[in-house]
């Protein structure tokens, strides 16, 4: 079954630097899209980036564009997101999605990032 663990979400300072990973399984990583939602206190989900399956092509959010990087290692199965210059409004959980955009996409359980000084 499909299984999606995210990772390495903490409190940063506004400015500073994180990297979020997930860790994939149950599914043919390689072969599918991936993208990196997220969901600020009391609001929806919001769209941050998609990366393609072979990680040839990237798709940002605005709010995303110039700051944060999407990449995967196809042969780790792992899906990360490499966040610069964060901040307050970063604040949120983070998911890693399979096949966002889709009727079936997939969530992993989240991981915490709060920008605070």
């Amino acid at each position: 079954q499909v299984q999606l663990v995210e990772s390495g979400g903490g409190l940063v300072q506004p400015g500073g630097s994180l990297r979020v990973s997930c860790a994939a399984s149950g599914f043919t990583f390689s072969s599918v899209r991936m993208s990196w939602v997220r969901q600020a206190p009391g609001k929806g989900l919001d769209w941050v980036a998609t990366i393609s399956s072979s990680g040839g092509a990237k798709w940002y959010a605005d709010s995303a564009k110039g700051r944060f990087t999407i990449s995967r290692d196809n042969a780790q199965n792992t899906l990360y997101l490499q966040m610069n210059s964060v901040k307050p409004e970063d604040t949120a959980v983070y998911y890693c999605a399979k096949e966002w955009g889709n009727s079936d996409y997939r969530l992993g359980q989240g991981t915490q990032v709060t920008v605070s000084s």
